[in-house]
């Protein structure tokens, strides 16, 4: 009887999950293609299906300018991060030298420190460097922050993979760099991709910093221009919210689907490895 029940428990468990997940989703979705535009409004199963409110989002907003600022910053992010934490991890995992210990510990440390805890230094800096409202300072401070994050994981990968193939390369006369880019770098994929689809995502979903950063309109974020769409005027937008959220996901589960098994291995042999 035990085993009977068990299995039932556990399935109707995951189907409750299922549900908790998939209903917002599904909300959101169907919102987009509501007609009116507040919340009260919106249904889940719509009497009317409209692209109104896909429409009005480019027509009336400046939408495709915030997606444009946010992919740029969003690629420019996944390749000055991936090689920030690439290099540092490499060093980390293959040479010893003092104060090594210390440096991971810090690194494992300052992980645990969200970025926003660090708003006022962060706004103070870029503020006398006159970076404010440049995309530029957002890169930096994602590609900083990518490292206490991510290297500990991807020195976990870097362990795995046989010093005798960086000796075998050293033989063969080529420098430590040269077996970096040439030897190690081919063998990390799952984990360099790993690095780069987090590093992708990240901006098109965070808005404390490009809010904190960016001030002007025209360099404004997807995060930020959806949230004044219904800050402060209840929620008349959000039809035309729920469209453009749809819209950021597009790219997101693309980015997903292309390398999902490169990121299960990722985190796997990081996990395992380290």
């Amino acid at each position: 009887m035990k085993k009977k029940i068990v299995p039932i428990l556990v399935h109707l468990e995951l189907v409750l999950m299922s549900l908790l997940v998939l209903v917002p989703v599904i909300w959101i979705v169907m919102s987009s293609f509501n007609e009116g535009d507040g919340l009260a409004s919106a249904t889940l199963i719509p009497e009317n299906l409209t692209l109104e409110n896909y429409q009005n989002l480019f027509q009336e907003t400046d939408y495709a300018l915030w997606f444009w600022n946010t992919f740029k910053i969003a690629v420019t992010n996944t390749f000055f991060s991936v090689i920030m934490v690439m290099i540092t991890s490499w060093i980390m995992s293959r040479f010893d030298f003092r104060g090594k210990k210390f440096g991971l510990m810090s690194i494992l440390l300052l992980s645990m420190f969200p970025s926003f805890l660090s708003m006022t230094a962060i706004y103070t800096l870029f503020l006398t460097l006159g970076l404010i409202g440049n995309p530029i300072s957002l890169v930096i401070v994602y590609s900083a922050g990518a490292i206490p994050y991510n290297t500990w994981l991807v020195k976990g990968y870097l362990d795995g993979i046989p010093k005798a193939i960086d000796e075998a390369a050293y033989i063969d006369g080529c420098g430590k760099f040269h077996t970096f880019f040439r030897m190690i770098l081919p063998l990390s994929k799952p984990i360099i991709t790993y690095c780069a689809v987090s590093q992708f995502m990240l901006p098109w979903m965070d808005y404390i910093l490009p809010n904190l950063l960016l001030s002007g309109e025209k360099s404004r974020t997807l995060a930020v221009g959806l949230f004044l769409m219904i800050d402060g005027k209840e929620n008349s937008y959000f039809t035309m919210f729920a469209a453009g959220a749809v819209l950021i996901s597009i790219p997101i589960t693309i980015v997903f689907i292309l390398f999902q098994k490169y990121l299960v291995q990722g985190v796997a042999a990081g996990a395992n490895k380290g």
